[in-house]
């Protein structure tokens, strides 16, 4: 309850600085602004994950979506290095399909694929950020982050949290590296 609570006020807080990335979204990219997809919640629920948009529908001459790397626009590679892309996850904090720190909620069909790691990274809520994406991310393998995100369901605490939002404050300020061995990192 306290962090729907909490997201709720940062929501209003940066109100001003969401409506202005919309309209920097808008004006780069078109409409819609915010990106939305189904992805699978705790126990395997689906909800619709919130982002703002970071990539362009420019399609190639047979109508094909081009790369997401050819369709990430500047606007975009800014908004997803400075994570300012995930500000209307809030909202999904505050309607409860995710907590400010778990795994990041990926698609049902990867977590199925996943089989019994889908199901046990489903026992808790997803997050905005979480133990794999302070520790590499997207320089990291599905597996990889797989393997961080059953990590944090077996080790996660308030203090484990509490280091990710800080260390997820250091990624959008220094960008992401990785970390010598993650997964037996332990919080100090």
């Amino acid at each position: 309850m306290i962090s729907r609570i909490t997201a709720l006020a940062l929501l209003v807080l940066l109100l001003p600085l969401l409506l202005c990335l919309g309209v920097l979204v808008a004006l780069t990219m078109g409409r819609p602004v915010i990106f939305r997809q189904a992805r699978a919640g705790a126990g395997g629920e689906p909800f619709t994950l919130l982002k703002l948009r970071s990539m362009s529908e420019q399609r190639d001459s047979a109508g094909e979506l081009l790369s997401d790397s050819e369709r990430t626009t500047p606007v975009g590679r800014f908004l997803r290095r400075s994570r300012l892309d995930e500000l209307p996850g809030l909202l999904n904090v505050v309607c409860g399909d995710m907590n400010f720190v778990g795994p990041r909620p990926l698609l049902p069909e990867t977590i199925k694929m996943k089989g019994e790691a889908g199901r046990v990274r489903g026992e808790v809520r997803p997050g905005i950020t979480g133990w794999a994406q302070v520790n590499g991310n997207t320089l990291l393998s599905l597996d990889e982050k797989i393997d961080l995100d059953l990590w944090y369901v077996k080790n996660r605490s308030a203090l484990l949290d509490a280091r990710i939002l800080i260390r997820t404050i250091l990624v959008m300020i220094a960008g992401e590296r990785l970390t010598a061995s993650p997964v037996r990192e332990t919080p100090t």
